[in-house]
């Protein structure tokens, strides 16, 4: 399975792992490279076995979730990281897309809807379900880079629309007739303008500042 989507799983109780496992094991394009039983684990083992994707859950004895995400970014390791858990509030929520998270979906999801989660943050694409989006766009946090949308060339604009759209960098450069280099260098120009760390803060401030298709 040369091609298939790495998957790295990090949760602390077992059967959960292997009810994941035994599922994602029968994906054509879905390969479980390995398991972790804490966050701490689990930032090793992302070292070690470089997945494409790793679902995470947030509440772990030892490090969460959530410090296992901060890590993750402090050794700029290129995992798309998937949160799969039961917590539902606003304090956990937030705290984990802020560390930055790819997507985040509830352990109830259908089996097909979560391999077609993995494969979306695998592309790319940042994956919120509505009540989520609702609760980063709640939170103050969010007026950062207020006031600098002035700041963006039209292009830029462009590519900020796409990105609220949910759209991977692929795609945009295929909508904008560019090459994905060029795209990259945009999505880098936009952050650095609005004093924001990453794609999922751009795509909810581009909601809230009305910058969308």
């Amino acid at each position: 399975m040369a091609d298939a989507i790495k998957v790295l799983l990090v949760d602390d109780h077992q059967v959960v792992r292997r009810g994941l496992r035994t599922f994602l094991e029968v994906q054509d394009d879905i390969e479980v490279v390995g398991e972790a039983a804490d966050g701490a684990e689990g930032v090793d083992r992302a070292q070690e076995l470089k997945p494409d994707v790793v679902l995470m859950d947030v509440k772990m004895p030892g490090m969460d979730g959530v410090e296992a995400l901060r890590r993750l970014r402090q050794l700029d390791n290129p995992a798309r990281v998937l949160i799969v858990t039961s917590f539902t509030e606003q304090r956990t929520v937030v705290p984990a897309l802020r560390a930055g998270a790819a997507g985040y979906v509830y352990k109830d999801i259908d089996p097909d809807a979560l391999a077609g989660a993995i494969r979306s943050v695998h592309a790319g694409h940042i994956l919120l379900q509505p009540e989520v989006a609702g609760a980063l766009l709640s939170q103050e946090e969010t007026h950062s880079g207020q006031g600098r949308g002035g700041s963006l060339t039209e292009r830029e604009r462009e590519v900020l629309t796409l990105i609220a759209d949910g759209r991977s960098n692929r795609e945009i450069a295929r909508a904008l007739v560019l090459s994905e280099k060029t795209v990259k260098t945009h999505v880098s120009n936009i952050l650095m303008k609005l004093d924001l760390a990453d794609r999922t803060q751009a795509a909810l401030w581009a909601v809230r500042h009305g910058v969308t298709g």
